[in-house]
Protein backbone atom coordinates (compact mmCIF):
# COMPACT_ATOMS: atom_id res chain seq x y z
CA UNK A 1 0.00 0.00 0.00
CA UNK A 2 2.86 2.37 0.82
CA UNK A 3 4.42 1.75 -2.58
CA UNK A 4 1.15 2.72 -4.31
CA UNK A 5 0.88 5.94 -2.28
CA UNK A 6 4.52 6.80 -2.97
CA UNK A 7 4.07 6.30 -6.73
CA UNK A 8 0.86 8.34 -6.70
CA UNK A 9 2.57 11.20 -4.83
CA UNK A 10 5.56 11.06 -7.18
CA UNK A 11 3.25 11.23 -10.22
CA UNK A 12 1.30 14.10 -8.69
CA UNK A 13 4.52 15.98 -7.95
CA UNK A 14 5.87 15.51 -11.46
CA UNK A 15 2.54 16.50 -12.99
CA UNK A 16 2.40 19.65 -10.87
CA UNK A 17 6.01 20.66 -11.53
CA UNK A 18 5.64 19.96 -15.25
CA UNK A 19 2.36 21.84 -15.72
CA UNK A 20 2.93 24.79 -13.40
CA UNK A 21 5.07 26.92 -15.77
CA UNK A 22 2.74 26.28 -18.70
CA UNK A 23 -0.30 27.19 -16.61
CA UNK A 24 1.35 30.34 -15.27
CA UNK A 25 2.53 31.69 -18.64
CA UNK A 26 -0.80 33.29 -19.71
CA UNK A 27 -1.11 35.03 -16.34
CA UNK A 28 2.42 36.40 -16.61
CA UNK A 29 1.84 37.63 -20.17
CA UNK A 30 -1.43 39.28 -19.19
CA UNK A 31 0.18 41.13 -16.30
CA UNK A 32 3.08 42.22 -18.50
CA UNK A 33 0.65 43.56 -21.10
CA UNK A 34 -1.35 45.39 -18.44
CA UNK A 35 1.84 46.94 -17.10
CA UNK A 36 2.86 48.07 -20.58
CA UNK A 37 -0.58 49.59 -21.21
CA UNK A 38 -0.53 51.46 -17.90
CA UNK A 39 2.99 52.70 -18.57
CA UNK A 40 1.88 54.15 -21.93
CA UNK A 41 -0.76 56.38 -20.27
CA UNK A 42 0.62 59.47 -18.53
CA UNK A 43 0.18 59.69 -14.75
CA UNK A 44 -1.94 62.86 -14.67
CA UNK A 45 -4.38 61.31 -17.14
CA UNK A 46 -4.73 58.24 -14.92
CA UNK A 47 -5.26 60.46 -11.87
CA UNK A 48 -7.90 62.51 -13.70
CA UNK A 49 -9.69 59.32 -14.79
CA UNK A 50 -9.63 58.03 -11.21
CA UNK A 51 -11.12 61.28 -9.88
CA UNK A 52 -13.81 61.27 -12.58
CA UNK A 53 -14.72 57.65 -11.79
CA UNK A 54 -14.88 58.43 -8.06
CA UNK A 55 -17.11 61.46 -8.62
CA UNK A 56 -19.44 59.44 -10.82
CA UNK A 57 -19.74 56.47 -8.44
CA UNK A 58 -19.39 58.08 -5.00
CA UNK A 59 -21.99 57.10 -2.43
CA UNK A 60 -24.88 59.46 -1.87
CA UNK A 61 -24.78 61.34 1.42
CA UNK A 62 -27.02 60.01 4.16
CA UNK A 63 -30.18 62.00 4.64
CA UNK A 64 -30.85 63.24 8.13
CA UNK A 65 -34.40 63.08 9.43
CA UNK A 66 -36.02 66.51 9.74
Amino acid sequence: MFRFIAWALAALYLLTVGLWPAALAPVTLTLAGLGAALAAIPGPVLALAAVAAWLKHRPAPAKTPA
